[in-house]
């Protein structure tokens, strides 16, 4: 085209120069007639709009939304730089300058897992705890769970893990089976079995990966079968203890009680035999009056009285004497009563 157009316009020439110069005029306007169509105007407005877009895309971009629960740690080739706590939009330079990264600050619960454990008195048990923790929401403590774990909470936990169980050895062996496994609950110590416990993680897991333990609890407790079995022997020898001095106790109570009786018999029986003792004196003073005041009333009915007493005294049914009947007391067998012959003739 550009030959073909170079070629008509030295035609053109040549026809001015036979012709005159009017017709020069002519082919220099018909060479400007092309060039307008080739340049056409700037593109502005679509060089605007992109710019727009370019410029929503970076600020988009450079938006970090902080939710409820979390902290974003902001990193800046890599590196951590900044922690951002508060809830909401923050700003950051875009990637590949810097890079934005939650951390779950919520809790979690980590087990130990079965536990074989030896206790002071050298008897071994199973147990199982339990740790309730959450990522300190500081920045230092987030920078160093971010160091330690990598933002991992399962490798996190299955540190926890391995802390929780040497804890638990060491918790164990200050503390006597009967103080966690007994029929008498004021010898239960589980209480300070879990406070110990927490003791010993609490300021390791904060120092080394900036985790807060909230709570730590038993969470299952058994015993081996040779444990078992020692425990419920001495169980057996504790109780075998307990009722031979329950026992003993009731035996020397029951003695007590026996000799207090015994004495109190004691003593009322010799007041018994005080009181009879006078009883018996009184009485014989009584008798005495009562034989003198018949005595002198009627002496041969006093003798004849006194001589039958002594017979029932000394005679008993079976008994067989052979005496002389003028000896006394026998007498009053042959003679009788005195006068008892005047005072028959003198009756009508």
């Amino acid at each position: 085209m550009s030959q073909s157009h170079t070629h008509d316009h030295h035609d053109h020439s040549g026809h001015d120069h036979a012709h005159g110069g009017g017709h020069h005029h002519h082919g220099h306007h018909h060479h400007h007639h092309g060039a307008p169509e080739e340049a056409g105007p700037f593109p502005w407005k679509r060089m605007g709009w992109a710019a727009l877009l370019v410029a929503f895309a970076i600020a988009a971009a450079s938006l970090v939304q902080v939710r409820s629960g979390e902290a974003t740690v902001i990193t800046r080739f890599g590196n951590p730089s900044r922690v951002l706590l508060e809830p909401g939009l923050s700003w950051r330079w875009p990637a590949p300058f810097e890079a934005a990264i939650p951390v779950d600050l919520r809790l979690r619960t980590t087990s130990s897992g079965l536990q074989d454990v030896g206790t002071r008195d050298g008897l071994r048990i199973i147990v199982q705890a339990y740790v309730a923790w959450q990522v300190q929401g500081d920045p230092g403590n987030v920078q160093r769970f971010m160091r330690a774990v990598q933002n991992q909470p399962d490798e996190a936990a299955r540190q926890i893990r391995t802390f929780v169980g040497s804890a638990l050895e060491t918790t164990a062996s200050s503390f006597d089976l009967a103080n966690l496994v007994n029929t008498d609950a004021s010898q239960v110590r589980i209480a300070d079995f879990e406070a110990q416990l927490r003791q010993q993680i609490d300021q390791q897991l904060l120092a080394t990966y900036g985790v807060r333990v909230v709570q730590v609890g038993i969470e299952r407790l058994t015993l081996p079968s040779v444990t078992l079995t020692a425990t419920v022997d001495r169980m057996r020898a504790e109780r075998e203890t307990i009722a031979t001095e329950r026992t003993a106790i009731g035996k020397r109570e029951a003695a007590q009680i026996r000799s207090a009786a015994e004495r109190d018999a004691r003593i009322v029986q010799a007041d018994a035999t005080v009181k009879a003792a006078d009883i018996e004196a009184q009485s014989r003073v009584e008798a005495a009056q009562i034989y003198g005041r018949a005595y002198a009333g009627s002496p041969q009915l006093y003798n004849l009285l006194r001589s039958l007493d002594t017979l029932g005294t000394i005679v008993s049914p079976d008994t067989k004497l052979i005496l002389r009947t003028d000896a006394a007391p026998f007498r009053v067998l042959v003679d009788g009563p005195p006068n008892l012959d005047s005072k028959s003739g003198s009756q009508p």
